[in-house]
């Protein structure tokens, strides 16, 4: 794919992930990238997207943040992943292809109990449209169901060969089960039903507590100086 594309660059700003780093990120400006098409090839490029930015890190002293993908068709369960789905068998999946008015309630909660110490807090329904929606490409929303109560929704890019996995928020007294790491598992079935190729869980930031989980799902691929490198456990 032709790469004379425009992007731009921000200025340094303090880290969101990381104390005592400047964070400064790699902006698609170009309108020609904004689809379907272009963003599954920016994403193979260590991309991702906030609301409708499509960024990457490009920090001058950093290299923390890695592009990680699972590997869907290859993927096998660790013993506390089966755990995770033992567990958990007693919910009800749905898949959505439509923001529902029910899920900023829930996202609300969430923002408000579990993440007071976050940029998102305190929760507003424009901060919650212009994170969640998105022009680029198709949606889908993972429901997570407890008897006729919506407990989790996992916000869910489409590509040619992959999903990407957006964003997951969840009723905080299901704090215990582990929802975030079911939804991820759901997310692979479902890639692997729909005969993608990978599912991407964002930026794998080794020091930081909020961002270091996305390595426990095997065999997936991490993006080093611009080439994917398969992880087997």
């Amino acid at each position: 794919m032709s790469t004379n594309f425009q992007l731009g660059i921000t200025g340094s700003f303090p880290c969101n992930y990381l104390p005592n780093q400047e964070e400064r990120l790699l902006i698609a400006t170009d309108e020609r990238l904004h689809n379907s098409e272009h963003y599954g090839w920016l994403m193979s490029q260590g991309f991702r997207r906030s609301g409708d930015q499509i960024y990457r890190p490009h920090c001058e002293l950093c290299s923390a943040c890695k592009s990680l993908r699972v590997l869907v068709k290859e993927f096998l369960l660790s013993k506390s992943q089966k755990r995770n789905i033992k567990k958990n068998n007693l919910f009800t999946i749905n898949i959505s292809t439509e923001k529902k008015a029910i899920y900023y309630p829930l996202y609300e909660n969430y923002i408000n109990t579990l993440h007071t110490d976050g940029s998102m807090f305190p929760a507003t329904n424009d901060q919650y449209n212009s994170f969640i929606r998105c022009n680029v490409t198709e949606q889908l929303y993972l429901e997570i169901w407890h008897d006729n109560q919506l407990i989790s929704v996992a916000v869910t890019d489409v590509l040619k060969d992959a999903l990407s996995a957006v964003y997951t928020f969840y009723h905080p007294d299901y704090n215990k089960h582990g929802l975030g790491v079911f939804s991820i598992l759901q997310q692979v079935y479902l890639a692997k039903d729909m005969q993608k190729n990978f599912l991407y869980l964002g930026y794998q930031i080794d020091d930081c507590k909020k961002m270091n989980y996305k390595d426990r799902y095997y065999p997936h691929q991490v993006l080093i100086e611009n080439r994917w490198q398969t992880v087997n456990k």
